[in-house]
């Protein structure tokens, strides 16, 4: 899963007692003061639980104590003294709620998620304070109606504006009874997606499946059996092979092992998680805050909660996103159903009677690669060692930005995995700290994520540099062997990198205009846009050295890779856009009548063309995008940027791979401007245009 997680957790109380009941002394919080460390990065070896829960405290106090003073201020509101003040206001509140964030993603314990559980209802309680104040919005609304008047510039408008429409759209014009229930619904909103998200890493933590016979391991390849046999002598079962839910384990599986009922066995656990009717089951918490999402959406008069989300979006109306989903899955569906037709006739020819089953398709479709193409995707797996593909990957910025990227083994870091990067221009000028953090752990969510321990932003007039982390979950070094990725995760780091980039290079005045504060469907284009370079045969060649005698990856296998890169497409496109799908006919309920979980799902399934033979990428009450990770209305982005990242690809290939001025013009018009503009058009200022979906089209093997 790619994605970008968004944590803001705050609270309205004062100052009071530790999580454990103790007093904590200002002196002796890490939070109370400057991070006393080199470039502002957390004090991670000085931070323990017992630090959040004051440190909120005292961050919501003290931005408490902000708002009051922008409300009480005598002199008449001003675009510096109301709107800029807010931008400002909140800073340590911030701070802790990032760094809390980042860490509950990646270092669950028991006692950081009690943390979360109760700084969650609080959060919504000192946002809602701070949005539905009368007193402050009417300043805000002071400025906003004279703003033609004060000669501001792009970047100030844009703030007036985000900032006003975002107090109406957080219901700043709602009548006093109406605002109590807004509150009510934010707060349960709240507790609800924590509680999914919970529900969700138990669950896939949860599932083994053990291996005792060798015979069992049929098919599958000694990299994969090697990682197993690790993992399950990490658990105390010496001599036997253990695989799990977790992707770097799952895939592998379904792939290559020619056991068709362990396969089934896997599969099924996969797509049944928080669907059992047990402690962990989501299934009556999705629909609950289904239900207070149509409430919430037409309290602010919007007819559906999609209508409300998308007004704020490049897409604006739900009917532009279906006509776009729509298109995207026709097609797609075509493509998948000869995918089916020639996996049957595959099975068939091998004397099996059995029909394609859902945990069938990668297995065929794996065999169909190497039948069609004459290759299979672990053969390339030994020539992208993790280390050789992140210093490749480094190299491509330096070609495109003149980039740096210095290895600090100085800094504090949050576990022993993650390891710290300073990023420096060209000239040796700092630009940021960049994380990364790559193996899995039953402490860390799925999938894969940039975020951000402190935005850039400017204090001072000086530019204070960010503090980024890219977070994924790619297969751990496995005795002599380290760790080698499939060219798809080669293509996941390359996106979560982009997703950094955006973090690292931007340069606004603002902090809430910072990197990737951009709507939702823009934000991918910097991720989606760096995946391309991946793909170009020259930079294979530079993240593609075998691990053991260092050659080059041979033109014959980057040849087979891109002859196959087609391969499989309906089945990716369809499980993909299928589920962006279902995010909105979710999302375009008006009346709180819901069908039961999947009733609905098969319901959307049979609307949108879906076969039966693939499943949604993601179900309903494992779509933790949708209901746990802020992408409400939102999962339909990565296609959306696909449009404008293949668009802006293009103007690479036309003026070159590594051209100087092309990546000079997507820089200054795309990374370092953030949300200080608008999005369309800044990417106009880069392109010249705005985008078309031929090349999307194009590369989907679609035209």
């Amino acid at each position: 899963m790619k994605k970008i997680m968004f944590a803001v957790l705050a609270s309205s109380l004062l100052l009071g007692a530790c999580s454990d009941g103790s007093k904590e002394k200002s002196g002796e919080n890490p939070f109370f003061s400057k991070f006393e460390t080199p470039y502002q990065v957390p004090p991670f070896d000085k931070i323990n639980t017992t630090h959040y829960m004051p440190a909120f405290k005292k961050g919501m106090e003290e931005h408490k104590k902000e708002i009051h003073l922008i409300i009480i201020n005598e002199e008449p509101a001003t675009f510096e003294n109301t709107i800029a003040a807010l931008d400002k206001s909140g800073m340590m509140l911030r701070r802790v709620s990032s760094i809390f964030g980042n860490l509950k993603s990646s270092t669950i314990n028991d006692e950081l998620q009690e943390i979360a559980n109760k700084v969650s209802p609080l959060k919504s309680k000192h946002y809602d304070d701070i949005n539905l104040n009368e007193e402050l919005f009417q300043r805000i609304k002071t400025v906003y109606n004279k703003k033609d008047e004060l000669n501001l510039t792009t970047e100030q408008m844009k703030l007036l504006d985000d900032t006003y429409k975002k107090f109406v759209r957080n219901g700043a014009n709602l009548a006093p009874d109406k605002q109590k229930s807004l509150r009510a619904i934010n707060k349960e909103l709240s507790q609800l997606s924590l509680k999914f998200d919970e529900n969700l890493l138990a669950e896939t933590n949860n599932f083994n499946l053990f291996i005792e016979n060798k015979e069992d391991l049929a098919g599958l390849p000694e990299s994969v059996r090697q990682g197993a046999a690790e993992a399950a002598k990490a658990e105390g079962k010496e001599g036997q092979w253990l695989f799990t839910l977790h992707k770097p384990s799952l895939i592998p599986f379904l792939q290559f092992s020619e056991k068709r009922n362990l396969r089934e066995k896997l599969y099924t656990a996969y797509i049944t998680r928080c669907d059992q009717n047990d402690e962990y089951d989501n299934k009556e918490i999705l629909k609950k805050m289904v239900k207070l999402r149509v409430d919430k959406g037409q309290l602010l008069g919007f007819k559906t909660y999609a209508h409300y989300v998308l007004d704020d979006r490049m897409a604006k109306t739900p009917e532009r996103v279906f006509d776009l989903l729509n298109k995207l899955m026709n097609a797609g569906n075509e493509v998948a159903k000869k995918e089916r037709a020639e996996m049957q006739q595959m099975i068939n020819n091998e004397g099996h009677d059995f029909e394609l089953k859902p945990w069938d398709w990668w297995y065929y479709a794996e065999k169909l690669r190497v039948k069609k193409y004459n290759f299979n995707e672990e053969s390339t797996r030994p020539y992208f060692e993790l280390k050789t593909v992140r210093d490749g990957m480094f190299k491509v910025a330096t070609k495109l930005w003149g980039l740096q990227f210095k290895k600090r083994n100085d800094l504090p870091v949050y576990h022993k995995d993650a390891m710290a990067f300073q990023v420096m221009e060209a000239n040796g000028d700092h630009v940021g700290i960049l994380y990364m953090d790559f193996f899995p752990r039953a402490s860390k969510s799925s999938g894969a994520w940039m975020n951000s321990f402190m935005k850039q932003h400017t204090k001072d007039d000086k530019r204070v540099a960010p503090v980024i982390s890219v977070v994924t979950n790619f297969s751990k070094p496995t005795g002599d062997k380290p760790s080698l990725l499939t060219f798809e995760e080669v293509s996941t780091l390359f996106h979560e990198f982009g997703h950094a980039l955006h973090g690292l290079l931007s340069d606004t005045k603002y902090y809430t205009q910072s990197g990737t504060s951009v709507p939702r469907d823009f934000v991918e284009l910097p991720s989606q846009i760096m995946e391309n370079w991946a793909a170009q045969p020259e930079v294979i060649k530079m993240l593609g050295k075998h691990y053991k005698t260092g050659e080059t990856i041979p033109d014959e296998l980057i040849e087979k890779m891109k002859a196959a890169s087609l391969h499989n497409q309906g089945f990716e496109l369809t499980e993909f856009i299928g589920a962006g799908l279902l995010d909105m006919h979710w999302h375009m309920h008006t009346n709180k009548d819901l069908k039961k979980v999947k009733a609905f799902e098969n319901e959307v399934r049979e609307k949108i063309g879906l076969i039966p033979e693939i499943e949604f990428r993601y179900r309903s009450p494992y779509f933790s995008h949708v209901f746990a990770g802020g992408y409400a209305v939102g999962y339909y982005g990565y296609a959306w940027a696909e449009i404008l990242d293949a668009d802006a690809f293009q103007a690479f290939k036309e003026n070159g791979l590594f051209d100087e001025e092309t990546a000079k013009k997507f820089r200054n018009h795309i990374l370092s401007v953030g949300g200080s503009n608008d999005a369309m058009k800044n990417y106009v200022k880069f392109r010249g245009k705005e985008p078309e979906i031929d090349a999307l089209l194009e590369r989907r093997g679609l035209k």
